[in-house]
Formats: C-alpha cells, sequence, structure tokens
C-alpha cells in the first residue's frame, strides 16, 4: 500500500530516540492540464489550483494566447506540445512528461474543479492505486451533462460492469489520478508521427482514452476508488465533445479492450468494488 513519510534532516540530534518506523517523503504531484484555446479559462483554473509539485500543460496547436496567458499566470509552468490531435494523445504527451509520484488530469475549461486536487490524493495516500472521479457518487453532480450524455454514460458503465466485473457508477468522466509508477499499464503511444489520415489520430487519441484508462486500470487489477466531483459547465468556448460520434468511439473501446477471462475485483475504501 502507497505510503507517505518524512525524510529526517542530516542534522538530527544523534542523542534522539530512534524512530522505529521508517522515513518516507511525501508525494510529489505533477498536475496534467490538456489545452486547445483556452486562453479565456485559464485564468479561473489556474487561479483555484492548490499548491502543487508540478503544472504540465499540453498545448494541442492552440492559434490563441493560450500558450503566452499560462506563463504569464504560472512562469513555472512547463509546457508541452502534443505531437498528434485529440485529448488523448495530449494526456499521453502530458503523462510521458510529467516527474511527480502522483500525477493528475483536469480539463482547462473549468469544468473540473481544481480545488477537488487534495481529495483525489488523499485517496492515493490510502491506499488506492487509480482514483477515479464521478459525477454520480454520494456528493458528486454535474452542471454540465444533458440527459442524452447522462442516459448513455448510465447504459455504457453498465456494459462495462457486466465485463469487466467492475463497478463503475460514472465510466466516461475524465477526472482522475493515479501513481506514477503504474503509468506503463496503460500503454499509451506518445511518440508515433500522426497517420496519414484526415483526423490525424491514432485509436486512444480522442475522447475514448477515458473509458481506455478506466479500462486498462481495471485488466491490470489495480485498486480503484472513486472519488466524488462536482462537473461545472464550461467557462467561456464551446465543447468539443459529439454525444454520438464519441459514444460510438467508446463503444469501440470497450469492444477492443475487452478479454473473456477470470476476474478479481478489488474493493474501494467504502465497499464499493469498482475495479
Amino acid at each position: 500500500m502507497p505510503t507517505v513519510d518524512r525524510v529526517l534532516s542530516d542534522e538530527t540530534d544523534a542523542t534522539a530516540p530512534t524512530r522505529t518506523a521508517p522515513s518516507e517523503k511525501e508525494p510529489t504531484v505533477s498536475v496534467i492540464v490538456p489545452a486547445l484555446n483556452e486562453a479565456r479559462n485559464l485564468p479561473h483554473v489556474f487561479a483555484r489550483l492548490p499548491q502543487v509539485d508540478e503544472l504540465v500543460l499540453v498545448d494541442g496547436g492552440s492559434t490563441d494566447d493560450t500558450v503566452a496567458v499560462a506563463r504569464r499566470l504560472r512562469p513555472d509552468i512547463r509546457v508541452v506540445r502534443q505531437n498528434r490531435r485529440g485529448k488523448g494523445n495530449a494526456l499521453a504527451c502530458g503523462f510521458a512528461a510529467a516527474t511527480g509520484d502522483i500525477i493528475v488530469m483536469i480539463d482547462a475549461d473549468g469544468s473540473t474543479d481544481p480545488l477537488e486536487i487534495p481529495s483525489f490524493v488523499e485517496t492515493l495516500r490510502s491506499g488506492a492505486d487509480f482514483a477515479k472521479g464521478s459525477r454520480f457518487g454520494a456528493s458528486g453532480g454535474s452542471a454540465d451533462i444533458t440527459r442524452l450524455r447522462r442516459a448513455g454514460n448510465r447504459c455504457l458503465s453498465l456494459l462495462v460492469n457486466a465485463l469487466f466485473g467492475t463497478r463503475y457508477s460514472d465510466l466516461c468522466y475524465g477526472y482522475n489520478a493515479f501513481w506514477a509508477r503504474h503509468l506503463d499499464v496503460f500503454d499509451l503511444d506518445h511518440t508515433s508521427p500522426a497517420p496519414d489520415r484526415a483526423d490525424g489520430r491514432l485509436w486512444g487519441d480522442g475522447f475514448e482514452i477515458e473509458t481506455l484508462l478506466n479500462l486498462r486500470a481495471a485488466r491490470a487489477r489495480l485498486e480503484i476508488v472513486e472519488v466524488p466531483s462536482f462537473e461545472h459547465s464550461r467557462i467561456h468556448g464551446v465543447s468539443n465533445l459529439n454525444a454520438f460520434t464519441d459514444g460510438m468511439r467508446v463503444l469501440r473501446t470497450i469492444a477492443r479492450e475487452w478479454r473473456p477471462r477470470r476476474r478479481t475485483a478489488t474493493t474501494s475504501r467504502n465497499g464499493a468494488r469498482v475495479g
């Protein structure tokens, strides 16, 4: 189980009582923010960020002042340019660049609340491998999801739970965090060039990334704990999400990732078996 220790100073008094537990260090936290033309939203998002060790903005080729605004607001920010298109590719590039022990992903449009980051981090520190945000938990909610998307998400969640032996309440939500040591489990491609086709994306480069992460975490038998989260409406601009086309990509992702085999589900801290 992941634990957290503090490192003793080299100047510690040699006559002090010997500690019975080994010293540990606080885990470092990297926050990944994929962004495409989000200059007007970044001031709100960054203003609500708690103290973190590393902030990585992954730019998808913005034509506005997204990068300039990010650097003005946070001179310490790391800017990464994604090598293909889509949110999935942006996250893959951001994950590869991150140096923290814990990786948290948030959106640049203001829909995911940065003030919830400590809840995700504490869930991991308490023993989870993968902290999965849920809008449909006890204290979660959404000011943005439509009835169509809610119904589609519920159907897809039920399908995944039946096939993978999970108990996800919110399959298609992208506010998640995990220990960086599990990054290889997700097997994300951040180096291949864009393919010669219209959308310039490989499989997993789009919004299906959220489902892909959830399914591969379950297949790897990581301990998955859902964290209640409230989704806010986008502040400025229009979402690139399309309920039908992206729903079909999620369905194809489920079909591609399913492997009929016996599974041992893990148990979350609140008793809900989710992965």
